[in-house]
């Protein structure tokens, strides 16, 4: 017999006779404090949550706890450590009934994971395998853009002159050079600099003139951005932008239908650029990678074409990756699912009845989550600060396949040969002597 719960309670169907039911599952969540979507004993994630709060609302007995295949759990999409859904749709065959089942759910649920509803469909229904597609929105600041905000560590230590003050960047918790601006006055106390009274965008600059561009996400660096994001729509191997998949593997072979960068929204005194990527599926930290790389573009980091060059099966490099805090899963869409003939009690699965709901959730957890992280530990700040060719070679690929920045030979003076065994420690993986003659390779 079946009875009515209440949070931290147990619902026991399994004596009821209750019939199990195959349904989509329909929840958003905060990805923070999370190590992902998918289960991984011993890890908190969101999948683990999920299942306990499936087994306290009765929908799965005792015996199957714990053992997601017996009652063939899937999931649309698995999503990295720190990342957010608002359309994230599960499936299984559980004790839906009596009414409430989404009330006790919630019940047994943290805040910042929330079911919205389910929907009855068919035996065979996957929310993996019907799923057709994906859309994923990255919130960049739009100040990411903007090359001469945030400047690399290695150009600032380049520019470093006598008299110049090495103090933390105004922005983020990065090292940078002070400038000379009229007025300022005293050093640098604790881990914060007051800039209230400054109008100034960045504390880094590579010469003596002061970084005051008012810089701003306008048509024409709109127009730049999206052409740039552009070139990954279509089907190409994504060898590059995951890791663990080598360019032979079938699986890097992925399609972009669409990704745009068109409307700015404001957080927490930060403007930002909702960037959204539609596609089939994705790999592990594939879209990251995507934004990490088209960001390095933007700052004249690396040519456009490196993306192109990125899709060869011949070519390996390393780029880029985005922080996880502004990602977050948008929808799920099962097109030819709901295009399908119903048989009598199966539903359509969409988010068509929850948009004010998902909306709410949205604003109040992942928004706000998403600006204030920005604005306290600046995770894409520190981004910007280590974009140069020491931390990413690549970033300067040749169109003949080889890095063309200039190399740095070290030879001992008076002898003939020159070593070419790198030393172990040498971040830029220059050859070394006893004496600092310097011969520039190109």
């Amino acid at each position: 017999m079946s009875t009515t719960i209440t949070a931290g309670d147990v619902t026991d169907f399994s004596g009821g006779g209750e019939e199990r039911r195959k349904v989509a599952i329909i929840l958003a969540f905060c990805g923070v404090g999370y190590l992902g979507m998918q289960r991984n004993p011993g890890a908190k994630t969101i999948e683990g949550e999920l299942e306990e709060a499936l087994f306290r609302a009765g929908a799965v007995t005792e015996t199957d706890r714990g053992k997601p295949k017996q009652y063939d759990f899937t999931r649309c999409a698995r999503t990295d450590k720190g990342v957010s859904a608002v359309g994230q749709v599960v499936s299984g065959r559980f004790h839906v009934d009596p009414p409430g089942f989404v009330d006790r759910l919630n019940a047994n649920l943290p805040d910042q994971i929330r079911v919205f509803g389910y929907r009855r469909v068919p035996e065979k229904f996957s929310s993996k395998k019907f799923c057709d597609r994906r859309r994923y929105v990255y919130l960049l600041p739009v100040f990411a853009l903007d090359p001469f905000t945030h400047r690399d560590r290695e150009a600032v230590m380049a520019s470093l002159g006598s008299g110049e003050e090495y103090v933390k960047c105004f922005e983020c918790s990065e090292r940078g050079r002070k400038n000379k601006i009229t007025g300022v006055v005293g050093k640098l106390k604790g881990d914060s600099f007051d800039t209230k009274s400054l109008d100034v965008r960045s504390d880094v600059t590579s010469n003596n003139s002061c970084a005051l561009s008012k810089f701003c996400y306008g048509e024409e660096e709109k127009e730049r951005f999206n052409r740039i994001l552009s070139y990954y729509v279509g089907s190409y191997n994504f060898h590059n932008f995951t890791t663990r998949i080598k360019a032979d593997d079938p699986a890097a072979n992925r399609s972009i239908i669409s990704f745009t960068a068109n409307t700015v929204i404001s957080l927490d005194g930060i403007d930002f650029i909702k960037c959204e990527v539609l596609g089939q599926s994705f790999m592990l930290h594939q879209i990251r990678k995507m934004m990490g790389l088209a960001v390095a573009i933007m700052r004249n980091c690396a040519p456009e074409s490196l993306i192109d060059t990125a899709f060869s099966k011949d070519v390996n490099i390393t780029v880029p990756m985005a922080p996880e805090v502004g990602l977050y899963l948008d929808e799920c869409f099962f097109t030819a699912y709901n295009n399908t003939q119903f048989e009598v009690g199966h539903e359509k699965v969409s988010m068509e009845a929850y948009k004010e709901e998902a909306e709410a959730f949205k604003l109040k957890y992942i928004y706000s989550h998403i600006g204030s992280a920005e604005g306290r530990y600046g995770s894409v700040a520190l981004l910007l600060h280590s974009l140069n060719y020491r931390n990413y070679p690549d970033l300067n690929y040749g169109r003949n396949g080889h890095n063309t920045e200039p190399v740095l030979v070290y030879k001992t003076v008076g002898e003939a040969q020159e070593t070419t065994e790198p030393e172990k420690n040498d971040e830029n993986s220059q050859v070394k002597t006893s004496k600092d003659t310097i011969i520039v390779v190109t």
